[in-house]
């Protein structure tokens, strides 16, 4: 029997929202935040507890400095960036590069046409 998963209201307008950028596009938690009335913290908190990752996808939500952030809950090498790694993988095999530091490469990657 399939395990039920239990996700907030809130949650459920965040991967409702994350479900609307496209492949190969990314967005900041603050342009999600905008589009939802909330705030960037709440956003990561949503994505940091994202059971349907990567179907529903929490990898192309970045900082809006463009650095690529965390994932699954871990930022950068806390505790052993395997994550970050992940999300790197993902959004390269989308065609979003990042460079050495882990900042965005291409601008025009950006994504904000959100539909609430």
């Amino acid at each position: 029997m399939a395990k039920q998963v239990k996700v907030t209201d809130y949650q459920t307008r965040v991967y409702t929202l994350l479900q609307q950028i496209p492949e190969g596009r990314i967005t900041s938690y603050a342009a999600m935040a905008r589009a939802l009335k909330s705030s960037p913290r709440a956003i990561g908190g949503a994505l940091r507890s994202n059971p349907f990752a990567p179907e529903v996808p929490c990898h192309r939500c970045i900082a809006s400095t463009g650095f690529v952030g965390g994932f699954k809950g871990d930022w950068e090498k806390v505790p052993s960036g395997q994550n970050q790694d992940e999300k790197l993988k993902l959004l390269a095999q989308e065609g979003v590069k990042f460079d050495a530091k882990g900042m965005l490469v291409d601008k025009s990657r950006w994504w904000d046409d959100f539909r609430v």
